[in-house]
């Protein structure tokens, strides 16, 4: 690679920004939920009826899966010509990890992707050789360019405001699992260049029951170029209020690029989520924004999953709130956001 994107123009824009649609793994790795995988594929078939309503979905699918596909599909009610099959065998359905992280020229409106490496949260879960061709595969079958990074990062790890702030953790990109031999100074450098952002803001650690040593979409999110919405933990005795407490404190302490405070907005965090002894990484945080609504996931809790609604709404006033059952879904350590990875759509600089 001779120019970076960022040396050629190029930069992640937020999700917020008008999306072509969004991608997602169709799952079939019953490992991932173990003893629980049945009723995963109807409940990805809803998450992909639900966005088909907004934009178009694209499926990494091989042809072997279609068939069941289209059934869950279309008992879901899916918008079937907003759905769009690609023939792309994948080891495991996290799409925000393993796919393209997509970039845009607003000058141009030329979308790109970048592919860098993907080990599976540090070796966790081996075979992912599938899904590490996936950024390549999708490249290939939408004619774009691609920029191959040696580097491992996964979409989750990172959050952007699409005006040069990346948000993201110490506990997850300085994980000696994924970049060892990286100083902190050169995985900064690495991430502007790839996604054309100028500052990098660290928070700490990540929710107990995490497998990805901290993903950030778990924890913080910006619903504005200024605005920072976060989980905090009101039970003192739970392990992840400490933990909450400190990354609470940090993004405090961080400014705007006009030298203000963010905006910040807490989260509740649902009640401990435990199945066959092991706590879930639960999180209200994990939801995604696509075109003119967001998808937030509940947890069968009642008064929390409605005061999270509510603050989300707050959040994002011109958007519709959309939430969806997750208490099965994340028997596989991950829900909406893990999920899914948003193509923006091509157009010239629309950032807000």
């Amino acid at each position: 690679m001779s120019e970076s994107p960022s040396a050629l123009g190029f930069r992640m824009p937020a999700e917020w920004e008008p999306q072509e649609g969004v991608w997602l793994s169709w799952p079939h790795n019953l490992e991932t939920w173990p003893g629980k995988f049945e009723p995963i594929p109807p409940k990805f078939g809803e998450i992909t009826a639900t966005i088909s309503r907004f934009e178009p979905v694209f499926l990494n699918c091989p042809e072997d899966l279609q068939v069941s596909a289209v059934k869950c599909l279309i008992h879901a009610e899916a918008e079937m010509e907003q759905v769009r099959f690609f023939d792309h065998p994948t080891n495991d359905s996290w799409c925000r990890d393993h796919g393209p992280i997509f970039i845009r020229h607003d000058e141009t409106g030329e979308i790109a992707a970048t592919d860098w490496r993907y080990n599976s949260w540090g070796g966790k879960y081996p075979p992912f050789d599938l899904d590490n061709n996936i950024p390549g595969r999708i490249s290939e079958a939408l004619g774009l360019r691609r920029f191959v990074f040696e580097q491992v990062l996964e979409g989750g790890s990172i959050e952007v405001n699409g005006a040069g702030d990346l948000l993201t953790t110490e506990a997850c990109l300085l994980n000696p699992n994924r970049n060892p031999n990286l100083s902190r100074a050169e995985i900064e450098g690495a991430l502007r260049q790839g996604l054309g952002v100028d500052r990098i803001l660290w928070i700490g650690e990540g929710i107990i029951g995490d497998d990805t040593d901290g993903h950030v979409d778990d924890l913080a999110r910006f619903y504005a170029s200024d605005g920072i919405v976060t989980c905090l933990e009101t039970d003192r005795d739970d392990a992840n209020f400490p933990i909450l407490e400190e990354n609470l404190e940090r993004l405090k302490t961080l400014r705007t690029r006009d030298g203000d405070r963010f905006k910040i907005n807490t989260l509740p965090m649902p009640e401990p989520c435990v199945h066959e002894g092991q706590r879930m990484p639960a999180s209200y945080a994990n939801f995604l924004i696509i075109n003119e609504a967001v998808l937030m996931p509940t947890f069968r809790q009642g008064d929390r999953d409605s005061e999270a609604t509510s603050i989300l709404a707050c959040c994002f006033p011109d958007r519709e709130i959309i939430t969806i059952d997750c208490f099965d879904l994340v028997w596989g350590l991950g829900t909406l956001h893990c999920i899914s990875q948003q193509q923006p759509e091509s157009m010239v600089d629309v950032r807000c």
